[in-house]
């Protein structure tokens, strides 16, 4: 079946009652991209999800859990072994505001060992869901280095770059999943409107704060917000958007 709505970032994993959640979602007709933060929650939440048909769990690190401890060298071997045969990937990339840029270093270096194994490691409809803090041209750098945007779909979520930076992501081929968060700024809702309709997709990133209760009518809504905000600042049709949309979103999850 094509589902309503497709959020495609979002850390369903940390919802109270997940498994509840997901199945009203796909009574509501929701679908998700379920980014996990580490490895192992990755594994978990393929375990706990298999019975849902309206969710992929996707695999990475999340640049927040990148310490540069010593221990921390299995975790980011994990995560290259573990984004090898994964066609969805993320959370990934690089934060460089203020309380992560001392881990720059730790997360460059991941990040590249990452991208070098998903070069290396190729996979027919390979998605990857981006985070790029005050990081997005090394972000895009890196993208280019690798070659990675012209054998998988690179989605920036909640993109905050320049406005250069974002021609750079476009020229690129980049998709960029937008939030309700991102249209409340000025230079979000402009970012959306010039972004070409077929790289447009939705997010919820929920749920606001890990392992509390956030119910499947609140993503609902949420979606369904960022589908009437688009197509407000974008002059278009809400119905006929909301459909492309969850079109193109069906093709990349393959749901």
């Amino acid at each position: 079946m094509t589902y309503r709505f497709y959020d495609m970032h979002c850390h369903i994993d940390h919802i109270a009652d997940a498994e509840s959640v997901l199945s009203h979602a796909h009574e509501l007709g929701c679908a998700f991209l379920c980014t996990p933060v580490t490895p192992r929650e990755s594994k978990l939440a393929e375990e706990r999800f298999a019975a849902h048909p309206n969710v992929q769990v996707a695999y990475g690190l999340h640049p927040w859990w990148i310490s540069g401890d010593d221990d921390q060298a299995v975790v980011i071997a994990e995560a290259v072994r573990d984004v090898r045969h994964a066609r969805f990937i993320g959370e990934i990339g690089l934060d460089f505001s203020k309380a992560h840029l001392p881990m720059r270093g730790a997360q460059v270096e991941a990040f590249g060992w990452m991208l070098q194994a998903l070069a290396e490691h190729q996979h027919a409809g390979r998605v990857l869901s981006l985070h790029a803090v005050k990081s997005a041209g090394l972000v895009l750098d890196m993208l280019e280095r690798f070659d990675l945007t012209s054998s998988a779909t690179c989605i920036f979520h909640w993109f905050s770059g320049t406005s250069d930076e974002l021609g750079r992501a476009r020229a690129l081929g980049c998709s960029f999943s937008v939030s309700e968060r991102m249209l409340a700024t000025k230079r979000g809702r402009e970012y959306a409107r010039i972004i070409p309709e077929e790289c447009l997709l939705l997010e919820t990133d929920a749920p606001p704060t890990f392992d509390t209760s956030y119910p499947a009518e609140k993503m609902l809504a949420s979606l369904e917000a960022i589908i009437e905000q688009l197509a407000t600042i974008r002059g278009t049709n809400r119905h006929s958007l909301a459909a492309r949309i969850a079109e193109r979103s069906s093709e990349l999850l393959g749901i």
